[in-house]
């Protein structure tokens, strides 16, 4: 069963854990084709929901400068390029 939350709200833990329920639906094929498409296109956008948090986590990481002793001293700017 999905939830009616709109993908764009969701956390990326939530999204998860949709996307594996649309997934195990999709795979066990007792859904009427209506039905699976539109779960398809639900389980696309949840990816996609995914795959942006994880980008823009990583893009938090590579940002975090270190000191001389290599602890956390705040971020720098990515490179646009």
């Amino acid at each position: 069963m999905t939830t009616e939350t709109p993908v764009e709200e969701m956390s990326f833990e939530t999204a998860m854990k949709e996307l594996e329920r649309v997934v195990d639906q999709l795979e066990r094929g007792d859904v009427a084709l209506d039905a699976s498409i539109a779960l398809y296109e639900r389980g696309a956008a949840l990816k996609k929901r995914c795959e942006d948090e994880l980008k823009r986590a990583e893009e938090k990481v590579a940002a975090i400068t270190l000191d001389a002793n290599g602890q956390p001293s705040g971020t720098q700017p990515l490179d646009a390029g």
